[in-house]
């Protein structure tokens, strides 16, 4: 059983939001299950930064640019690495997610990693919106929460 989560409050937040468009069909699922939650949770979808980068790789750089804004609460990263026949798919992965968590240590943002990790294109499709769910949506909620979080201990966080 899962546990859930806490009651979320988005509003009054920007997140930025960097969606890859390699595997555009999984990413695009991803993405509105993102701004979904966003809205759900009392967000503006004016609230949200939306940025497009062509693969996976790309997403830390961009990521990057906006938790640099000012305006920026924080970050969701959105992309999809298929295992194929080499191990490409573990070094972009690994390289992305790591990449991810150094930069929210140093913006001290959180910086979501919504990048789905799958075997095939049926684990992807049922993770971005079928039956396991939205990994996009969660990586909102994560990311609401965690802004949330820094504001209750950081001075001059955003609190709920």
């Amino acid at each position: 059983m899962r546990d859930q989560p806490a009651p979320i409050d988005a509003s009054g937040l920007r997140i930025g939001l960097v969606v890859s468009r390699y595997h555009a069909a999984i990413t695009g699922g991803l993405e509105q299950g993102a701004r979904d939650a966003f809205v759900r949770a009392g967000g503006a979808a004016a609230d949200l930064i939306a940025v497009d980068a062509p693969g996976t790789f790309e997403l830390p750089v961009i990521a990057q640019a906006l938790a640099r804004r000012e305006d920026v609460d924080g970050v969701v990263a959105l992309g999809c690495v298929i295992t194929g026949e080499t191990r490409h798919d573990r070094y972009i992965s690994s390289a992305v997610a790591q990449a991810l968590q150094r930069l929210a240590l140093d913006s001290r943002k959180p910086c979501a990693f919504g990048v789905l990790t799958c075997s095939n294109l049926d684990q992807a499709r049922s993770r971005s919106g079928g039956e396991k769910g939205n990994k996009g949506a969660e990586s909102m909620t994560a990311t609401v929460a965690a802004v949330r979080a820094i504001g209750q201990v950081a001075p001059g966080g955003k609190r709920a």
